[in-house]
């Protein structure tokens, strides 16, 4: 069991509440963040069998391509950012002119430094949801932004 604050600082887990997303340099708050994910298709080899008495192909499974990432954002509008990160960005697929941005989601301790980050290489939006509206409700306005990307990294600080 961890007795010093050294010790629970390196064996505790983290909490995922304090985090920071910073989209091509600039910190942009988000509410939610998910599909950080590293993934591999994989391919099928059969092969003869070479050694004698067995019978039937010798399977083999094994990596292939990397596997796109999909990164989901949610985040309150607000005014003054909403419009001009979000909605500005994916505009630019009309005109075909789509900017890819890196992307890092870096996971921060109680002093606000970052302990690990997610880099998410070449990201570029591919669909912005409005908030929901509800005359009964007194919740927050949330959009949401999905992305797809080349691949994600995690780096340690």
């Amino acid at each position: 069991m961890a007795t010093s604050s050294a010790d629970i600082k390196q064996s505790y887990p983290l909490p995922v509440y304090n985090y920071k997303v910073e989209i091509d340099g600039e910190a942009v708050a988000f509410s939610e963040v998910s599909g950080l994910s590293v993934g591999f298709e994989t391919t099928t080899y059969k092969e003869s069998p070479t050694a004698s008495g067995q019978v039937g192909p010798t399977i083999i499974h094994m990596p292939a391509q990397r596997t796109a990432v999909n990164v989901s954002l949610r985040k309150g509008l607000v005014r003054g950012t909403s419009i001009r990160v979000l909605y500005n960005w994916i505009s630019t697929t009309t005109i075909n002119q789509i900017q890819k941005k890196d992307i890092y989601v870096r996971l921060l301790d109680e002093a606000g430094d970052a302990v690990i980050s997610w880099k998410v290489f070449n990201a570029f939006p591919t669909k912005l949801d409005a908030p929901s509206f509800d005359a009964n409700s007194n919740d927050v306005a949330v959009e949401s932004m999905e992305l797809m990307a080349d691949r994600v990294t995690i780096e340690e600080a």
